[in-house]
Protein backbone atom coordinates (compact mmCIF):
# COMPACT_ATOMS: atom_id res chain seq x y z
CA UNK A 1 0.00 0.00 0.00
CA UNK A 2 0.81 3.62 -0.61
CA UNK A 3 3.91 5.07 1.67
CA UNK A 4 2.44 7.07 3.55
CA UNK A 5 6.17 8.68 4.85
CA UNK A 6 5.34 10.54 2.07
CA UNK A 7 2.49 12.19 2.67
CA UNK A 8 2.90 13.34 6.36
CA UNK A 9 -0.48 14.28 7.86
CA UNK A 10 -2.09 12.86 5.33
CA UNK A 11 -5.05 9.89 5.69
CA UNK A 12 -5.57 6.66 2.99
CA UNK A 13 -8.61 6.08 1.68
CA UNK A 14 -10.74 3.71 -0.37
CA UNK A 15 -13.89 4.68 -2.19
CA UNK A 16 -15.64 2.37 -4.56
CA UNK A 17 -16.83 4.33 -7.19
CA UNK A 18 -19.18 3.23 -10.08
CA UNK A 19 -16.14 1.55 -11.77
CA UNK A 20 -13.58 1.01 -9.77
CA UNK A 21 -12.27 0.89 -6.07
CA UNK A 22 -9.93 3.92 -6.10
CA UNK A 23 -6.65 4.13 -3.35
CA UNK A 24 -6.38 8.11 -2.30
CA UNK A 25 -4.60 10.12 0.45
CA UNK A 26 -6.08 13.47 1.60
CA UNK A 27 -5.60 16.30 4.12
CA UNK A 28 -6.16 20.04 4.76
CA UNK A 29 -9.07 22.31 4.53
CA UNK A 30 -10.34 24.49 2.94
CA UNK A 31 -11.34 24.76 -1.16
CA UNK A 32 -11.04 21.16 -2.26
CA UNK A 33 -8.13 20.46 -4.99
CA UNK A 34 -7.77 17.44 -7.08
CA UNK A 35 -3.88 16.29 -7.84
CA UNK A 36 -4.15 13.22 -10.53
CA UNK A 37 -1.07 11.44 -11.75
CA UNK A 38 0.47 10.51 -14.97
CA UNK A 39 2.49 7.75 -16.49
CA UNK A 40 4.45 5.90 -15.39
CA UNK A 41 3.55 7.08 -11.62
CA UNK A 42 1.15 6.85 -9.12
CA UNK A 43 -0.01 9.40 -6.60
CA UNK A 44 3.15 9.61 -4.88
CA UNK A 45 3.93 11.76 -7.62
CA UNK A 46 2.67 14.73 -5.65
CA UNK A 47 4.67 14.27 -2.43
CA UNK A 48 6.45 17.70 -2.84
CA UNK A 49 3.33 20.15 -3.72
CA UNK A 50 0.46 17.76 -1.95
CA UNK A 51 1.94 18.55 1.84
CA UNK A 52 2.55 22.36 0.80
CA UNK A 53 -1.11 22.74 -0.65
CA UNK A 54 -2.67 21.05 2.26
CA UNK A 55 -1.37 24.21 4.59
CA UNK A 56 -4.28 26.33 2.88
CA UNK A 57 -6.27 23.73 0.81
CA UNK A 58 -8.27 20.35 1.30
CA UNK A 59 -6.42 17.72 -1.16
CA UNK A 60 -7.08 14.98 -2.76
CA UNK A 61 -4.41 12.55 -4.42
CA UNK A 62 -5.71 9.53 -6.14
CA UNK A 63 -4.27 6.58 -7.84
CA UNK A 64 -6.15 6.42 -11.18
CA UNK A 65 -8.11 3.36 -12.25
CA UNK A 66 -5.51 0.84 -13.33
CA UNK A 67 -2.61 2.76 -11.29
CA UNK A 68 -1.18 2.72 -8.06
CA UNK A 69 -3.41 1.09 -5.61
CA UNK A 70 -6.79 1.30 -7.41
CA UNK A 71 -8.77 -1.34 -8.75
CA UNK A 72 -7.18 -2.96 -12.47
CA UNK A 73 -10.09 -4.73 -13.99
CA UNK A 74 -9.62 -6.44 -17.39
CA UNK A 75 -10.00 -3.99 -20.70
CA UNK A 76 -13.00 -4.47 -22.47
CA UNK A 77 -13.05 -5.21 -26.11
CA UNK A 78 -13.90 -1.33 -26.88
CA UNK A 79 -11.26 -0.43 -23.94
CA UNK A 80 -14.92 1.74 -22.48
CA UNK A 81 -13.89 0.96 -19.10
CA UNK A 82 -10.12 2.70 -19.50
CA UNK A 83 -12.23 5.60 -21.45
CA UNK A 84 -10.75 8.92 -20.10
CA UNK A 85 -14.72 9.63 -19.69
CA UNK A 86 -14.57 6.38 -17.45
CA UNK A 87 -11.74 7.69 -15.81
CA UNK A 88 -13.16 11.24 -14.92
CA UNK A 89 -16.11 9.61 -13.80
CA UNK A 90 -14.33 7.69 -10.85
CA UNK A 91 -12.30 10.79 -9.80
CA UNK A 92 -16.45 12.95 -9.91
CA UNK A 93 -17.67 9.81 -7.59
CA UNK A 94 -14.68 10.00 -5.65
CA UNK A 95 -14.87 13.79 -5.10
CA UNK A 96 -18.75 13.81 -4.45
CA UNK A 97 -18.22 10.34 -1.56
CA UNK A 98 -15.31 13.06 0.50
CA UNK A 99 -18.30 16.10 0.09
CA UNK A 100 -16.60 17.73 -2.46
CA UNK A 101 -19.29 18.62 -5.45
CA UNK A 102 -16.73 21.27 -7.14
CA UNK A 103 -13.65 21.44 -6.78
CA UNK A 104 -9.85 23.41 -8.64
CA UNK A 105 -8.31 20.40 -11.18
CA UNK A 106 -4.84 19.21 -11.32
CA UNK A 107 -3.44 17.18 -13.46
CA UNK A 108 -0.16 15.83 -15.30
CA UNK A 109 0.38 13.80 -18.00
CA UNK A 110 -2.19 11.35 -18.00
CA UNK A 111 -4.24 12.76 -15.35
CA UNK A 112 -4.57 15.67 -17.40
CA UNK A 113 -5.93 13.98 -19.82
CA UNK A 114 -8.47 12.52 -17.29
CA UNK A 115 -8.65 16.14 -16.41
CA UNK A 116 -9.85 17.42 -19.96
CA UNK A 117 -12.55 14.83 -20.28
CA UNK A 118 -13.86 15.57 -16.68
CA UNK A 119 -13.92 19.30 -17.34
CA UNK A 120 -15.87 18.35 -20.49
CA UNK A 121 -17.94 16.14 -19.19
CA UNK A 122 -18.35 17.52 -15.60
CA UNK A 123 -18.00 21.45 -16.44
CA UNK A 124 -20.10 22.31 -13.24
CA UNK A 125 -18.06 20.99 -10.90
CA UNK A 126 -14.30 22.23 -12.04
CA UNK A 127 -13.88 25.01 -11.11
CA UNK A 128 -10.18 25.59 -12.37
CA UNK A 129 -8.13 23.29 -14.45
CA UNK A 130 -4.41 23.30 -14.64
CA UNK A 131 -2.94 20.80 -16.85
CA UNK A 132 1.09 20.14 -16.79
CA UNK A 133 3.35 18.98 -20.06
CA UNK A 134 0.41 17.73 -22.24
CA UNK A 135 -1.48 19.36 -24.95
CA UNK A 136 -4.74 18.48 -26.00
CA UNK A 137 -4.97 14.46 -27.33
CA UNK A 138 -6.62 14.90 -30.77
CA UNK A 139 -4.39 17.94 -31.07
CA UNK A 140 -1.62 15.44 -29.93
CA UNK A 141 -2.69 12.66 -32.92
CA UNK A 142 -3.57 15.03 -35.68
CA UNK A 143 -0.42 16.51 -35.48
CA UNK A 144 1.68 13.49 -35.75
CA UNK A 145 4.91 13.21 -37.67
CA UNK A 146 8.06 11.04 -37.65
CA UNK A 147 9.59 13.19 -35.15
CA UNK A 148 6.88 13.41 -32.25
CA UNK A 149 6.08 9.31 -33.72
CA UNK A 150 9.80 8.65 -32.47
CA UNK A 151 9.49 11.45 -29.41
CA UNK A 152 6.28 9.51 -28.03
CA UNK A 153 6.87 5.95 -29.53
CA UNK A 154 5.53 4.56 -26.20
CA UNK A 155 2.06 5.32 -27.00
CA UNK A 156 2.22 3.31 -30.22
CA UNK A 157 3.75 0.71 -28.60
CA UNK A 158 1.48 0.50 -25.97
CA UNK A 159 -1.79 0.52 -27.34
CA UNK A 160 -1.00 -2.34 -29.70
CA UNK A 161 -3.40 -5.42 -29.31
CA UNK A 162 -3.36 -7.41 -25.73
CA UNK A 163 -1.46 -9.04 -24.99
CA UNK A 164 2.06 -8.02 -26.98
CA UNK A 165 2.64 -4.95 -25.31
CA UNK A 166 2.17 -6.43 -21.40
CA UNK A 167 4.15 -9.21 -22.32
CA UNK A 168 7.03 -7.18 -24.31
CA UNK A 169 7.02 -5.49 -20.93
CA UNK A 170 6.41 -7.87 -18.44
CA UNK A 171 9.88 -7.90 -15.75
CA UNK A 172 11.06 -4.64 -17.43
CA UNK A 173 9.10 -1.89 -16.19
CA UNK A 174 10.26 -1.16 -12.90
CA UNK A 175 13.96 -1.00 -14.23
CA UNK A 176 14.00 1.99 -16.27
CA UNK A 177 10.05 3.34 -15.24
CA UNK A 178 10.84 6.72 -15.60
CA UNK A 179 12.59 6.64 -18.70
CA UNK A 180 9.22 5.56 -20.12
CA UNK A 181 9.12 2.99 -22.35
CA UNK A 182 11.90 1.14 -23.03
CA UNK A 183 14.58 3.71 -22.26
CA UNK A 184 17.50 2.97 -20.10
CA UNK A 185 18.85 6.52 -19.22
CA UNK A 186 17.17 8.41 -17.22
CA UNK A 187 18.72 11.03 -14.62
CA UNK A 188 17.21 9.73 -11.28
CA UNK A 189 18.53 12.34 -9.31
CA UNK A 190 15.63 14.57 -8.44
CA UNK A 191 13.67 12.27 -7.92
CA UNK A 192 12.70 10.87 -4.17
CA UNK A 193 14.00 7.20 -3.99
CA UNK A 194 10.86 6.34 -1.56
CA UNK A 195 8.92 7.87 -4.74
CA UNK A 196 10.39 5.61 -7.02
CA UNK A 197 9.87 2.44 -4.79
CA UNK A 198 6.64 3.22 -4.99
CA UNK A 199 6.68 3.34 -8.96
CA UNK A 200 8.02 0.31 -9.15
CA UNK A 201 6.52 -2.03 -6.20
CA UNK A 202 3.35 -0.81 -8.08
CA UNK A 203 4.44 -1.66 -11.89
CA UNK A 204 5.84 -5.05 -10.75
CA UNK A 205 2.15 -6.09 -11.05
CA UNK A 206 0.96 -7.70 -14.25
CA UNK A 207 -2.25 -5.98 -14.08
CA UNK A 208 -0.71 -2.65 -13.26
CA UNK A 209 1.30 -2.74 -17.22
CA UNK A 210 -2.40 -4.59 -18.44
CA UNK A 211 -4.50 -1.25 -16.87
CA UNK A 212 -1.98 1.47 -18.43
CA UNK A 213 -1.88 -0.74 -21.72
CA UNK A 214 -5.67 0.34 -21.57
CA UNK A 215 -5.10 3.51 -20.89
CA UNK A 216 -3.20 4.33 -23.89
CA UNK A 217 -5.73 2.11 -26.35
CA UNK A 218 -8.30 3.62 -25.19
CA UNK A 219 -6.77 7.04 -25.76
CA UNK A 220 -6.33 6.01 -29.82
CA UNK A 221 -9.57 4.90 -30.08
CA UNK A 222 -12.35 5.73 -27.82
CA UNK A 223 -11.11 8.92 -26.31
CA UNK A 224 -10.58 10.60 -29.98
CA UNK A 225 -14.06 9.80 -30.72
CA UNK A 226 -15.27 11.15 -27.51
CA UNK A 227 -12.71 14.65 -28.48
CA UNK A 228 -14.33 14.98 -31.89
CA UNK A 229 -17.92 15.05 -30.65
CA UNK A 230 -16.55 18.05 -28.46
CA UNK A 231 -14.49 19.90 -31.31
CA UNK A 232 -15.56 23.06 -31.29
CA UNK A 233 -17.29 23.61 -27.91
CA UNK A 234 -14.93 25.30 -25.85
CA UNK A 235 -14.42 24.60 -21.53
CA UNK A 236 -15.33 27.87 -19.94
CA UNK A 237 -13.38 27.38 -16.53
CA UNK A 238 -9.78 29.12 -16.29
CA UNK A 239 -7.30 27.11 -17.54
CA UNK A 240 -3.93 27.33 -16.48
CA UNK A 241 -0.80 25.47 -18.70
CA UNK A 242 2.37 24.41 -17.41
CA UNK A 243 5.02 22.62 -19.23
CA UNK A 244 8.83 21.75 -18.76
CA UNK A 245 11.36 23.90 -21.05
CA UNK A 246 13.00 20.48 -21.56
CA UNK A 247 10.34 18.53 -22.88
CA UNK A 248 8.97 17.26 -25.70
CA UNK A 249 5.75 19.45 -25.63
CA UNK A 250 8.27 22.64 -25.28
CA UNK A 251 10.07 21.36 -28.59
CA UNK A 252 7.04 19.99 -31.00
CA UNK A 253 3.84 22.10 -30.14
CA UNK A 254 2.47 25.02 -28.64
CA UNK A 255 0.70 24.72 -25.47
CA UNK A 256 -0.76 27.80 -24.95
CA UNK A 257 -1.99 28.16 -28.34
CA UNK A 258 -3.07 24.18 -28.42
CA UNK A 259 -5.02 24.83 -25.26
CA UNK A 260 -6.57 28.26 -26.34
CA UNK A 261 -8.59 26.42 -29.10
CA UNK A 262 -10.64 24.81 -26.77
CA UNK A 263 -11.04 26.79 -23.76
CA UNK A 264 -11.76 30.58 -23.59
CA UNK A 265 -8.94 31.34 -20.68
CA UNK A 266 -5.43 29.83 -20.66
CA UNK A 267 -2.49 31.40 -19.22
CA UNK A 268 0.57 29.53 -18.27
CA UNK A 269 4.47 29.34 -18.95
CA UNK A 270 7.29 27.15 -19.43
CA UNK A 271 8.98 25.71 -16.18
CA UNK A 272 12.69 24.81 -15.99
CA UNK A 273 12.60 20.86 -16.39
CA UNK A 274 11.91 18.19 -18.56
CA UNK A 275 8.23 16.39 -18.04
CA UNK A 276 7.82 15.22 -14.74
CA UNK A 277 6.98 18.57 -13.62
CA UNK A 278 5.93 17.70 -9.80
CA UNK A 279 9.05 15.83 -9.27
CA UNK A 280 11.79 18.15 -11.16
CA UNK A 281 10.38 21.57 -10.69
CA UNK A 282 7.96 21.05 -7.78
CA UNK A 283 8.46 24.05 -5.84
CA UNK A 284 8.13 26.38 -9.00
CA UNK A 285 5.40 24.18 -9.96
CA UNK A 286 3.91 24.89 -6.66
CA UNK A 287 4.21 28.50 -6.63
CA UNK A 288 2.39 28.98 -10.07
CA UNK A 289 -0.18 26.12 -8.94
CA UNK A 290 -0.66 28.40 -6.02
CA UNK A 291 -0.50 31.41 -7.25
CA UNK A 292 -3.21 30.37 -9.84
CA UNK A 293 -5.90 29.15 -7.11
CA UNK A 294 -5.43 32.28 -5.05
CA UNK A 295 -6.37 34.69 -8.26
CA UNK A 296 -9.62 32.16 -8.70
CA UNK A 297 -11.22 31.53 -5.42
CA UNK A 298 -14.39 29.58 -4.78
CA UNK A 299 -17.19 30.46 -2.64
CA UNK A 300 -17.61 27.65 -0.18
CA UNK A 301 -20.79 27.17 0.93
Amino acid sequence: MTDMSLFPGFKRRRIRTSGATINLVTAGSGEPVLLLHGYPQSLACWHRIAPELAKNYTVVCPDLRGYGDSSKPKGLPDHSNYSKRAMAQDMVDVMQALGHPRFHLVGHDRGARVGHRLARDHGERVHTFAVLDISPTLKMFESTDMAFANAYYHWFFMLQPAPLPEQMLAGRVPFNLLGRVGRDKQDLSKFDKAAVAEYVRCFANPRAIHGSCEDYRAAGTIDLEHDRKDRGRKLKMPMLALWGAQGVIARMFDCLADWREVAESVEGRALPCGHFIPEEAAAQALSQIARFLRRHPMQLA
